[in-house]
């Protein structure tokens, strides 16, 4: 009889992928204590996390902190417990809570849209963009003629500023670290901008783009963070700088769009659809 020719290959329940060189053991640990959250969990405390790990409790003070400051667990100091943030979400998803999120905004961003005679948009960040995932259009005849699925550069937009203004401290050094690494030269100009974004943000409550993107675009923006672990959103007003200028846009839009942002927040939170 012949002899049988080894595939080199050895099956599959043989193998520890724990016993390879490749294996990075901290990730894995890591992994094992994002998937601890069950859906019905909101807040989970640490003790908790290292009964449901088998993981020592220094081990999890490691990787609840690493998890914390990159923006994917959020943290309670008062109570010292845990639960899942946004960025999580924006793993695996993001795509099918968009879509709800956004059906259940339409209503108030259709208000919105009529009151400022201009576009409202929803959208959330896909790498160094943003990515429309609602769009409402008023009635007026001068208006923009963008729509789901539109991606605008992250740094450039008051869409894109008002995300990064309710990122976590740990992810927007990830997203500064790669937007300076795709384009090192433009780099230091976005910055700044990104910085003043940061400091009107704290200071007015929104986020604000007239004409850098676009030259004939202007817009101000708010974060959407409905705090409990799903995928933060960005929602605007925009339209034609000629028009979206000074008071009107500053006095009159800005206090509409932070209303609407509260108001999409509280309808989505009241609701019972995530489960």
């Amino acid at each position: 009889m012949g002899r049988k020719r080894s595939t080199g290959v050895a099956p599959a329940t043989q193998a520890d992928p724990a016993e390879d060189r490749r294996f990075v053991t901290a990730l894995a640990r890591g992994l094992e204590l994002l998937r601890c959250f069950k859906p019905q969990d909101r807040w989970l405390a640490h003790q908790e996390l290292a009964r449901r790990t088998g993981l020592p409790q220094a081990t999890v003070s490691r990787l609840s902190f690493t998890l914390t400051s990159l923006g994917y667990l959020r943290h309670r100091p008062d109570s010292g417990e845990y639960a899942l943030s946004p960025a999580v979400l924006s793993l695996g998803f993001s795509v099918l809570t968009n879509f709800e999120v956004g059906r259940i905004a339409r209503p108030f961003m259709e208000t919105l849209a009529e009151h400022t005679q201009a576009a409202v948009s929803l959208g959330v960040r896909h790498d160094t963009s943003m990515v429309y995932v609602a769009h409402c259009r008023s009635t007026a005849r001068l208006i923009l003629g963008l729509d789901v699925g539109t991606r605008l550069p992250l740094a450039e937009t008051a869409m894109g500023r008002a995300m990064w203004c309710c990122m976590a401290p740990g992810m927007r050094a990830l997203l500064a670290q790669r937007l300076a690494t795709l384009d090192p030269s433009s780099w230091p100009q976005r910055q700044g901008a990104l910085k003043q974004a940061e400091q009107d943000y704290a200071r007015r409550g929104y986020a604000s783009s007239e004409s850098e993107w676009e030259s004939e675009i202007a817009a101000i923006g708010v974060g959407v963070d409905l705090g409990d672990g799903r995928e933060p959103l960005a929602l605007t007003v925009g339209g034609a700088a000629a028009r979206l200028t000074g008071a009107l846009l500053h006095e009159n839009f800005a206090p509409a769009l932070i209303q609407c942002g509260r108001d999409i927040t509280a309808a989505i939170q009241a609701g019972d659809w995530s489960d």
